[in-house]
């Protein structure tokens, strides 16, 4: 796996914020979203209301891609 964790900013909920994942990751989560029929932006909304307040977002995202791939495969 090559690349390195590079920051992508992203409006949610009327604000700006940036997330930290590895080029991998972010390539799945852009796949989550296609698949969802839903803008990116909407996703990461998704993922961010739904952890816990001290949780971290690129984290969150980073399960929630790691949760998405496990389904597929049929992974416990």
């Amino acid at each position: 796996m090559s690349g390195g964790v590079r920051k992508h900013s992203i409006s949610i909920r009327g604000h700006r914020t940036s997330i930290s994942l590895e080029p991998a990751f972010f390539h799945e989560l852009e796949r989550i979203a296609r698949e969802r029929r839903l803008p990116l932006a909407a996703l990461v909304a998704e993922v961010d209301a739904a952890r816990p307040d001290d949780g971290n977002l690129s984290s969150a995202l980073r399960l929630l891609v790691l949760e998405d791939l496990k389904r597929r495969v049929g992974s416990p």
